[in-house]
């Protein structure tokens, strides 16, 4: 008859020898287990996205699976081109008034139209997409160029003989100190006229389309020049300013990139 030692030794050894028997399950089992505590470990998210996951996704069957991706800083690769090119003129006085008016009935607004409109067609000529524009034109506030140029004349009164020359002013709402400066440069190669600088006014630094136009549109406004002393030029030979101001647009547009 066994005793109750006997019977406990013999339970033991049976144990063993199911295990003994059966160690590669075992193995199996072991490692099985170990790899669902990891894969659990490594997919679960942090408690704070666990909240979010659980608000977001009740009554879902299932949830999102989130993935940390780390931040990269945004590189611009190509420098940034310029926008669509479009010039503005504004034909001094044009759909206002004449502007100055010379004792034979000469007006300024006649001067300044004729020399515009034979920039607008050499700009055309090129490819360059332009506008010309009136003295107070509604397209003013929404209009988006590349450059615009207001062109007057000045004064058919003579004084003594220091009047004569182009005067130039810039917007100081936006930068149009680039526009300005080749404008100066070729008008003033071209024409061979003087820079009358002494003769810049407020009505042309505070000139109302600097602050009806949009920001960022480059603008200035050129005296192409005086209706006395300079009327030959602006009449007569009219095509010699109407090239200038094409050759300071021309030169603006070659800083942006722009090709000819």
């Amino acid at each position: 008859m066994h005793t109750n030692q006997e019977s406990a030794w013999e339970s033991e050894t049976s144990w063993l020898h199911w295990l003994l028997a059966n160690v590669r399950l075992v193995i199996f089992l072991l490692a099985a287990f170990a790899g669902m505590i990891a894969v659990y470990w490594y997919f679960s998210p942090a408690e704070a996205t666990a909240e979010i996951i659980a608000a977001t996704t009740e009554g879902s069957p299932s949830a999102p699976f989130y993935k940390p991706v780390a931040a990269r800083p945004v590189v611009q690769r190509l420098a940034q081109s310029p926008g669509p090119l479009r010039i503005g003129i504004i034909s001094g006085h044009k759909g206002n008034d004449s502007g100055t008016v010379c004792l034979d009935g000469l007006t300024e607004a006649l001067v300044v139209e004729n020399i515009a409109n034979q920039v607008a067609t050499q700009l055309q000529t090129v490819g360059v997409p332009v506008d010309i524009l009136e003295e107070f034109d509604p397209r003013f506030g929404q209009y988006s160029a590349t450059a615009v140029i207001s062109l007057h004349a000045d004064s058919c009164v003579y004084y003594h003989d220091g009047l004569t020359g182009y005067k130039i002013a810039g917007s100081s709402l936006t930068n149009s100190n680039a526009l300005q400066t080749c404008m100066e440069q070729e008008y003033g190669r071209i024409t061979q006229l003087p820079f009358h600088s002494f003769t810049i006014t407020e009505d042309m630094t505070d000139y109302h389309a600097f602050r009806e136009l949009p920001a960022g549109v480059p603008a200035i406004i050129l005296e192409v020049g005086f209706m006395n002393l300079d009327r030959d030029i602006l009449t007569n030979r009219s095509d010699v300013p109407a090239a200038g101001v094409y050759a300071g647009i021309q030169c603006y547009l070659s800083q942006l990139g722009f090709g000819n």
